[in-house]
């Protein structure tokens, strides 16, 4: 079989995968209606922040089923880890129309389409870069871009049908459509060869240290000092985006005071800069290498937050310009990190590596949204958050340069 031709084939039916497990990243759009939905079902009062917990565990127990999908990949292929994980995120969506309380939509959405995604996110990304090892950092994009996307597409898509039909409808419906068409793709899915090299590309030949770091392990990846840096860097760089994107829509209408329509364009402008920020700097940093890559990312973060920082009432331009920023610096960090780890670490193992490198984005998922609303409920104003997001963002900053030094003498010493 010759997969140089038939890898394109698997990137694109991984690309649809992820444009579909992606409409995670609507659930500021979908939350309000669906507050709104309990609120009258039940009696008691819910809004948008207070429904923000489904979001914050769904995001938090992604990294479980990445990894231990990742083991069942790199065992048995991804046909079975994608199909399994389809049925689960399908299924979650579909129940959550059944909602009639906060404590199962967690079950749903977060436990259930949460796990699902985990799996699925984490086969599809490593599997494509197995298969293109000459182009890491645009395969990593592109794969992450669609995943990101969906946050574009699919929040008009559901409020046209909530705006009929209600927001359970919009689960339901959802979560049938993307069940059929997660599965489906399933089948297009290929294990790629361990032997595997495209037409046409030589690989570099690893020199010094950096030839014993080839292919490592789960257990060789955590006996190295570079790994804690490197995941303290996704958690920092993912901190403030994920601070942000599960409140924007309610952020951008208390503290800009945008109507409901603005905030929702805002939230998918937001989602298109994310994209657009996966594809960009996963190609660059093909170019100018990963860490120069997110160094830039952490300096374009740092000026976005000092931009939302002196936001306020009516600053219309001033909030756009910082939130295209955050989403550019976001997907930087989304695109960059996958070949980052299978740069790092070697690609044979990176289905599990990359699940446990994805643990910073689940603590940064975790602890963003807790804090704004700490920081909210204690000083009445979104400002300090976005001060205390910056603060994250220049450790992270620094920790480039530290992972500069370390990894020089780790391959030179």
């Amino acid at each position: 079989m010759n997969f140089t031709k038939k890898r394109w084939t698997i990137l694109i039916a991984s690309c649809f995968i992820n444009l579909c497990i992606g409409s995670l990243y609507a659930w500021s759009v979908l939350a309000g209606p669906m507050a709104e939905y309990l609120s009258q079902l039940n009696g008691v009062k819910l809004t948008a922040r207070d429904l923000s917990i489904v979001f914050v565990i769904a995001n938090a127990v992604g990294p479980i089923t990445m990894i231990a999908g990742g083991k069942v990949n790199d065992t048995f292929g991804p046909k079975l880890v994608v199909f399994i994980g389809g049925l689960m995120f399908g299924g979650g969506m579909f129940l959550s129309g059944f909602a009639h309380s906060v404590g199962f939509l967690i079950f749903t959405y977060s436990l259930l389409l949460g796990l699902g995604l985990g799996m699925v996110y984490g086969t599809t990304i490593s599997t494509s870069i197995k298969f293109f090892p000459d182009k890491r950092g645009l395969v990593g994009g592109l794969t992450t871009a669609t995943f990101g996307i969906s946050s574009v597409i699919i929040p008009p898509v559901a409020s046209a049908i909530m705006a009929t039909t209600g927001p359970t409808a919009a689960f339901k419906i959802i979560g049938v459509v993307f069940a059929v068409i997660v599965c489906g793709s399933a089948f297009f899915i290929e294990k790629c060869p361990a032997d595997f090299v495209p037409d046409g590309w030589t690989p570099p030949v690893p020199t010094g240290k950096a030839k014993a770091a080839v292919n490592m392990d789960w257990k060789g990846m955590l006996s190295t000092p570079i790994f804690y840096i490197m995941i303290v860097i996704l958690t920092c760089g993912a901190f403030a985006a994920l601070m942000f994107i599960p409140l924007a829509s309610p952020i951008a209408q208390k503290m800009i005071g945008m109507s409901a329509p603005a905030a929702t364009a805002a939230v998918s402008t937001l989602a298109l800069f994310n994209v657009l920020g996966r594809v960009l700097a996963g190609t660059i940093s093909d170019k100018i290498g990963r860490i120069n890559t997110l160094t830039l990312a952490y300096i374009l973060s740092i000026f976005a937050l000092i931009l939302m920082y002196i936001s306020g009432e009516g600053t219309v331009t001033t909030f756009y310009i910082a939130i295209c920023i955050i989403g550019i610096s976001f997907g930087s960090f989304m695109g960059v990190f996958p070949g980052f780890t299978a740069d790092q670490f070697g690609p044979k193992n990176n289905s599990v590596n990359y699940g446990i490198m994805f643990i910073g984005f689940a603590v940064a998922g975790t602890i963003g949204p807790i804090i704004l609303n700490l920081i909210f409920d204690a000083s009445g104003s979104y400002q300090k958050a976005f001060l205390f997001a910056m603060a994250i963002s220049v450790i992270g900053l620094l920790l480039t340069f530290l992972y500069k030094s370390v990894y020089k003498k780790q391959n030179n010493g």
